[in-house]
């Protein structure tokens, strides 16, 4: 089959890839000058940086499993290390080697600042959710599911997973959703919690490897190309007048419902009905500044945007060089990028004065304004058919997942898998 794939992006370059390995042709069709879609590199005062920070987690397997396709080695790009959610200003949620509910288990007692009584309430209502089978009515809020749960715990790890994994709120977050990323996150196997974080630029991590891969394979790529108009042709599909077998739209939820709409109405209605919430990366310098871990986590408030903190030197060769993301940033990006920029230096300050050793440098404020879905109960999500040999990749689609790198690759495989090609 002849497959056009409209988007450079990892669901698309995902599709792209696992398209070429079943020995399909393959034409990659991306309107920016370089590939990697809304995880990308930027290049900023000399550094390689990212457009925002991004980390995965073991239980990425597909993501992993097309790292090591196109020859990308995830043990030397991505340094492991098992989950530890530990504050600039003390305690940590660190999970131990072992079997995964022993280990949450052993977490959760272990966690200093914490009462006993709270550390029990945890394991109760974490029992109850197992329990279940980690489902819940999918009218439930996170709060709502967690509203049983003691403040500290509530505030030292319940917020603080939510945001990263959902970019959502607790008060607004899908406790269904929220729930199955807990379970495959924390539950689901020996190292499927551990943080993966990158070494190198996000391009360097995947985009540039699929790329070169693709284009070694005989795969076409076009850059800086945007498709204006897509137009069924008999049994197959016209992509600016250039007949292809079956088209994968793996653009934003925006850019496939503009192509879609002339031919699937609802589908683009649905799309373009998305909310999305934007992420929010400030990079700082201060010379001679080590954390005493490459992330931490921070206290956020209405004064204090960063929920953590990422240290670039040990990850990336960027002595001195600090990463703040702020999730879930709408009312931020409202206040705009100067009263940021501000707060967020004022919170490095407070929250990490002790290891700071030179003053606070601004860099690059980062702003990804369509960064993941809203992610909200009952969610309607587009689903990933079009029309016959049309359909959509990328994390907004429907599927088990939240806006995640993992989202967007599996949602790539899946837009293959589903057009029928032989293997």
């Amino acid at each position: 089959m002849r497959l056009a794939v409209v988007g450079g992006g990892w669901a698309g370059l995902a599709a792209a890839v696992e398209a070429t390995v079943r020995g399909h042709a393959v034409t990659l069709i991306e309107m920016a000058p370089q590939l990697g879609g809304r995880a990308r590199r930027v290049e900023s005062a000399g550094l390689a940086l990212d457009n925002g920070q991004h980390i995965l987690i073991g239980a990425y397997t597909e993501t992993l499993r097309l790292m090591e396709r196109v020859g990308a080695d995830p043990r030397c790009l991505l340094w492991r290390t098992p989950l530890r959610l530990e504050f600039a200003d003390g305690g940590s949620f660190a999970l131990p080697p072992g079997s995964p509910g022993l280990a949450f288990a052993r977490a959760a007692l272990g966690r200093t600042g914490w009462r006993w009584r709270d550390k029990l309430a945890l394991l109760r209502v974490a029992c109850g959710w197992a329990g279940r089978g980690f489902r819940c009515d999918d009218a439930l809020t996170v709060a709502q599911l967690a509203a049983r749960l003691p403040a500290s715990v509530l505030m030292d790890l319940i917020d603080p997973l939510c945001v990263a994994a959902l970019n959502t709120p607790a008060a607004q977050a899908s406790a269904s959703v929220f729930l199955r990323v807990l379970h495959d996150a924390l539950f689901a196997g020996r190292g499927s919690a551990d943080l993966l974080l990158p070494r190198v630029d996000l391009g360097a991590l995947w985009p540039d490897g699929a790329g070169a891969w693709l284009a070694n394979a005989g795969s076409e790529l076009r850059l800086s190309r945007r498709v204006v108009r897509l137009e069924p042709h008999g049994f197959a599909w016209r992509v600016d007048g250039e007949v292809f077998d079956a088209v994968i739209l793996a653009t934003s939820a925006v850019e496939a419902a503009r192509l879609a709409r002339p031919v699937a109405a609802a589908w683009a209605d649905c799309a373009d009905a998305l909310r999305h919430e934007p992420i929010i990366t400030i990079v700082l310098r201060s010379e001679g500044t080590r954390l005493p871990q490459p992330m931490l986590a921070l206290h956020n408030s209405a004064t204090a945007p960063a929920q953590f903190a990422f240290d670039l030197g040990p990850l990336r060769g960027f002595p001195g060089v600090l990463a703040f993301v702020i999730s879930a940033a709408s009312a931020w990006a409202e206040r705009g990028a100067e009263v940021t920029l501000a707060a967020t230096v004022e919170q490095a300050r407070a929250a990490l004065g002790a290891h700071l050793q030179g003053p606070l440098q601004p860099l690059r404020t980062l702003t990804e304004k369509r960064a993941t879905l809203l992610c909200t109960p009952g969610l309607r999500r587009p689903s990933p058919r079009i029309a016959d040999g049309l359909l959509a990749a990328g994390d907004y689609v429907a599927g088990p997942y939240p806006s995640t790198l993992e989202g967007a690759v599996r949602a790539g495989v899946a837009a293959i898998l589903a057009l029928g090609l032989p293997a």
